[in-house]
This record gives structure tokens, sequence and C-alpha cells, in this order.
């Protein structure tokens, strides 16, 4: 890991919070730091996603956003721990990625999973959870889903109209988007998940550092 802008390492030093735009190719959104693996124009941080973010201290993140980037990543709990390690516990998590039914999402040679409703519920408490209850021994961070949503796939005029009708109706409720990917998902698949996560973490882990623990390496 490298960090690329002296901004980051400024905020870092006076204890300002970082806002992360996760694997964000070509894709720049105002007031975040852009962070990816290829140094590409506009990249702040420079990150091997398999690897630790070694140089983000416990809690220095106010916001991640993480749009379709996990499927690329072998290690996906490796890296969910470390968004959970760097991300204060008032923050958010913002994740787009593929839902199993988008039958484009297979043409890519680097896409190396899908998701479903359930898939970040493996991450939450089972109190937190909707009434199918899935196993959350994996590992030991924690989110709560805050929000849940599916956006389906728009390629034709039919899929528009069928958009237009049903994501508002089965978007209401975790209920209803259950009920979408067990009957319909198949015959109009969902383009992508939407996730609005937040960490959960013990007393111990929400302690900051004092605004003088940081310092850039060098």
């Amino acid at each position: 890991m490298k960090i690329l802008n002296p901004e980051v390492h400024q905020d870092l030093e006076a204890g300002r919070k970082l806002r992360l735009n996760v694997g964000c190719g070509m894709r720049r959104l105002p007031g975040f730091y852009n962070v990816d693996h290829i140094a590409l124009p506009g990249v702040d941080i420079l990150a091997d996603l398999e690897a630790p973010l070694s140089e983000l201290p416990d809690n220095c993140v106010e916001a991640v956003y993480c749009r379709h980037t996990l499927e690329h990543v072998n290690h996906l709990l490796e890296l969910i721990a470390e968004l959970h390690r760097v991300t204060h516990p008032e923050g958010r998590l913002e994740v787009i990625v593929p839902h199993f039914s988008n039958p484009y999402g297979y043409s890519d040679p680097t896409h190396v999973r899908f998701f479903g409703l359930y898939s970040f519920f493996y991450l939450a408490d089972e109190s937190d959870q909707p009434r199918r209850k899935v196993p959350n021994f994996y590992m030991k961070q924690r989110f709560r889903v805050e929000n849940v949503r599916f956006n389906l796939l728009r390629t034709s005029f039919v899929d528009k109209l069928f958009r237009a009708v049903l994501q508002p109706l089965i978007n209401r409720s975790v209920g209803g988007l259950d009920w979408y990917e067990r009957r319909l998902c198949r015959l109009l698949p969902v383009d992508d998940i939407h996730w609005i996560l937040r960490p959960l973490k013990q007393a111990a882990e929400t302690t900051l550092p004092d605004r003088g623990a940081y310092r850039a390496a060098g």
C-alpha cells in the first residue's frame, strides 16, 4: 500500500476522518480519496485489496464507497475485516455488487463471485438478521445492515417497464426482496444489490488514537 496524495497524510496527522472510494477505477467522487491497485490518474491511495490496508490506522474512515469492486476480490473476508477495522463506529459503508441473476456478470473473466440478498447478513448478529437466519461464524467482525435494495436490469424497453413497476414495491422490505429473489429473479434479473452497512465494534475498538498518534512513513 502506498499513499500518493500528501493530503491523505495531512488529514491523518490532523485526526480528520477520511472518505474512501475503494476500487475507484476511473470513477471519481467529490470529497472522497480514490483507492485502486493501479496508479490511474486521480488515484490517491495505491492499494492491493488482497493485502492489509497497512498505512490506515484503526477508526480513521467515516465513509466507504465500494461500487462493483468486491466481486473481483479473492480474499473477500480479509478485505471486509480491514474495512471494518479502519471504519469509525459512526461511519458507514456503501457497497454495490452484482446479483447472481445478472447474466452479463458471467462474461467478465475477472469476476470471482456473485452476491445474493443474504450475503452481508452472514456478517450480522442474529438479532439483526431478517426472519430467515443464516450462519454468522465465518468472521468475528460484525456489521448492521441499515438498508438493502435491488436495482433491476434495464437493458430493454420491457426491462425498464417492469423495473418502474416492480422495483419500488420489492424494495419496501427484505421480505419483498426475498420473494423476488426466490420467484422472479431468473425471469426478470437483478442488475446489482445496493447495501448500506454500519460496523459494530466493542468498546475497546472504538477508542481513537491521539491526534498525534499517526505519523507518515518516512
